[in-house]
């Protein structure tokens, strides 16, 4: 206990000197030298930006991009879009219906024989499904070889009876 008393009375020794040591025209001087200098130290957001390292990029070579999303823009919910150039109406091969508790959907196969599951309002590369019965799928054809169409068209693409 003695000996924090004393320490205390130290610092407060210390502590009323500092306060009542007289300050020079040098010091002052000093003081002012060390805010310019820290003011120059100061840089604009242009320049910090301009000491960063280059952003990275990727030259491809012929090769794929390892950073583009394989599975594409309808990973999630919602209605599926097919990329223009892999499915279209004339290209569409009706495989099959399946009837679901709220509604119908297609099994179609595309030019790879790779299936899609198609409901109704699902996009594809030159128009969209129309409606969907139990024996016969309809698509609204919007565009022909990419260019819109004046007057939308119909496709019916129907199963066989002997198939159902």
């Amino acid at each position: 206990m003695r000996k924090i008393s004393i320490l205390v009375l130290a610092l407060l020794i210390a502590g009323i000197s500092g306060w009542l040591t007289p300050v020079s025209g040098q010091e002052v001087q000093q003081t002012g030298q060390q805010q310019e200098q820290q003011q120059e130290t100061i840089i604009s957001p242009q320049q910090a930006l301009s000491t960063l390292p280059p952003r990275a990029s990727y030259n491809p070579g012929g090769r794929r991009d390892p950073f583009k999303d394989l599975i594409g823009p309808g990973k999630g919910g919602g209605k599926t879009t097919v990329a223009e150039g892999q499915l279209t109406i004339d290209n569409a091969t009706l495989v099959g219906i399946v009837k679901t508790p709220k509604s119908f959907v297609a099994i179609v196969s595309g030019p790879q024989e790779f299936p899609y599951f198609l409901k109704i309002g699902d996009r594809l590369a030159d128009g969209y499904v129309y409606s969907i019965s139990a024996s016969q799928v309809v698509f609204r054809k919007t565009h022909e070889r990419g260019i819109p169409l004046m007057r939308p068209r119909d496709v019916v693409k129907e199963i066989n009876p002997e198939e159902r």
